[in-house]
């Protein structure tokens, strides 16, 4: 197994920021997102990382750019480190498998949520008002229960705490309603493309959030990471059954077990025993292999 990489320090290249996954770089034209083997539960970064983690979202997200990249432009420019600029070149071992050079874009302050079912902070809102984001639902939906349609559900983005779900119309205010539309019908467009690869591969995605930047010329771009384990719930399609909770192929195994050992979601948060990050470790690499067909490069 992988030694786990919790953390990266590139001297003399400048760091823009650390989130609670990835660290990013600033190299003037373009940024480097390194993804670490942090993991984050409930918002907040665990004391445990997984092996190979950053290598799987990074591999992934690769995968995934270009396989929807006839949608809409995305920020990747180069993903094989023997390509990166030439002050990158010490750190070539630390970086290779698990980091993206990317083109600048600035962010857009909400996260774009597709769902096609209904579970997790979506499960919770339809318990409570029968509908999630503001979309109202048919009644008598049960756990995970396959939606009538997918449907856009809009948060707000947090660097720390919890990210809030907010209605289109509230994202509306935020970033323009005209903006929101494209993030819409992007944020279906894409999910779907996904949704139909995926289940060739035997697993379902039941939902997943994407993040949007605005170009120099005001071009939307696809962003941060796309549909893998972090970002995504992904159940086996042979063991669905709506009206209770799914086993998966993402990090809900460790929410799972936060959950069973009675953790209060407020930091400081514990540490992961060695049985659960074996074991979430495996769940990423299957998924990583059903959804491309090859195994990852370590």
């Amino acid at each position: 197994m992988s030694d786990v990489v919790l953390e990266t320090n590139l001297d003399g290249v400048s760091l823009a920021r650390r989130g609670k996954v990835r660290d990013v770089y600033d190299l003037g034209q373009h940024l480097l997102i390194v993804a670490t083997d942090r993991i984050s539960a409930f918002d907040y970064v665990l004391g445990s990382g997984i092996p190979d983690k950053g290598k799987v979202l990074t591999q992934l997200s690769a995968f995934w750019f270009d396989h929807v990249g006839d949608v809409l432009p995305h920020h990747v420019v180069a993903v094989d480190v023997d390509t990166f600029p030439k002050v990158l070149r010490p750190f070539r071992d630390i970086l290779r498998g698990r980091s993206m050079l990317v083109r600048k874009t600035t962010p857009l302050p909400v996260e774009c949520v597709a769902r096609g079912y209904l579970s997790g902070s979506g499960w919770k809102d339809y318990q409570r008002s029968g509908a999630v984001c503001g979309v109202t639902l048919p009644a008598g939906l049960q756990d995970s229960s396959r939606l009538p349609q997918s449907i856009f559900t809009p948060a707000t983005k947090a660097e720390s705490g919890h990210d809030e779900n907010i209605s289109e119309a509230q994202a509306g205010e935020i970033v323009g309603v005209d903006v929101v539309r494209r993030l819409k019908e992007y944020t279906l467009s894409i999910y779907e493309r996904g949704v139909d690869h995926a289940a060739t591969c035997g697993i379902i995605i039941a939902d997943t959030k994407f993040e949007f930047g605005l170009a120099d010329d005001g071009t939307l771009v696809l962003i941060d990471e796309v549909l893998t384990p972090d970002s995504s719930r992904f159940w086996p399609k042979d063991r669905y059954a709506a009206g209770q909770a799914q086993p998966s192929f993402d990090k809900q195994f460790v929410r799972d077990h936060l959950e069973a050992i009675g953790c209060n979601k407020q930091p400081p948060v514990p540490s992961l025993p060695d049985e659960v990050v074996t074991r979430t470790r495996d769940k990423y690499l299957e998924a990583y292999r059903r959804l491309t067909g090859r195994d990852l490069k370590v």
